[in-house]
């Protein structure tokens, strides 16, 4: 299945990586091994295709998978995290704050300065040359959410079953489904039927 990309900040897209599809609530698994965390990082736009085929002629497969399996455990407990900062952004959160910033120190980068029209423009290259370097590029979107985004404004979907996230960018800040095609319609769809059935009785 493709990735989901309908969050609007790549530390959520990361936690919806794993999902139930409703209307059966299938799990579904993204990163199930270290390909599929490496196809979905050059997805996402964290990871280019020069430093991932570096990376995979580098890293054994056993390696690969080692990081998709510290990826998914890091997915759980930054979906913990994420949800209890919603709810208490003044917390004290030393011991997760070690744990964030112990995994941003895996990170490499340097920039590059490149003529654009108008101007110039600042690039950040991330560079990845072991395989447990990888979630350190997760780490820091998940830290730049809490550093940088209205914790109000990350927010589940209210649709029935789904368990994905989303960042509200609507004006009125009332969105409350992860897409208007899928949750959204369902929930109209459910609400009709409703309806029909109370005007029936």
């Amino acid at each position: 299945m493709k990735p989901l990309f309908l969050a609007g900040h790549p530390a959520l897209d990361f936690l919806n990586t794993a999902f139930a599809l409703p209307p059966e609530r299938t799990p579904i698994e993204l990163i199930g091994d270290g390909e599929a965390l490496v196809a979905w990082l050059l997805a996402a736009e964290l990871l280019d295709k020069a430093s991932a085929a570096k990376l995979k002629r580098r890293s054994s497969h056993q390696a690969l998978n080692e990081a998709a399996a510290e990826a998914r455990k890091f997915r759980q407990w930054a979906g913990e995290l994420i949800a209890r900062w919603r709810s208490d952004p003044n917390d004290d959160y030393e011991p997760e704050l070690r744990r964030l910033n112990g995994l941003l120190e895996r990170a490499s980068c340097y920039h590059e300065l490149v003529a654009a029209k108008p101007g110039w423009k600042l690039v950040e290259h991330n560079r990845v040359d072991t395989a447990s370097e990888l979630l350190a590029l997760v780490a820091a979107r998940v830290a730049a959410l809490i550093a940088l985004e209205a914790p109000d404004l990350v927010k589940r979907c209210a649709g029935a079953g789904c368990v994905l996230w989303f960042v509200d960018r609507t004006k009125a800040h009332r969105r409350v489904f992860c897409s208007a095609s899928a949750c959204g319609n369902r929930a109209k769809v459910a609400a009709f039927r409703d309806r029909q059935r109370r005007e029936g009785a």
